[in-house]
């Protein structure tokens, strides 16, 4: 599941989930974009270890990654937007941060 949703992430460049999932894909996207920043065969090899469709990592590696290349971390950003009409499960919106701004 963590594989699937990382997979939309990077290739929407934000998802709609719950709460509790976004907390939980946030380490595991986070350590997928530092090994692509990377960018050695090795590093792709290992990506599609998780991800094993191999436009969302070539999309990762060759465009999402270089973006972040001056950040030391924290590539993406949780916003809570309530609680969902069904069942009242609290939702958020996960998103990859644009660019390679570094506050200074």
């Amino acid at each position: 599941m963590l594989a699937n949703l990382a997979a939309s992430l990077f290739w929407d460049g934000r998802i709609e989930t719950t709460v509790t999932k976004a907390k939980v894909l946030r380490p595991y996207a986070e350590k997928l974009i530092t090994k692509a920043r990377k960018g050695t065969l090795h590093d792709r090899r290992m990506i599609l270890r998780h991800i094993h469709d191999i436009e969302v990592v070539t999309k990762l590696m060759d465009e999402v990654a270089p973006r972040y290349v001056d950040r030391p971390g924290g590539y993406t950003r949780i916003l809570k937007l309530g609680p969902r009409r069904g069942d009242g499960a609290e939702m958020a919106l996960i998103e990859l941060v644009e660019g390679s701004s570094v506050s200074e």
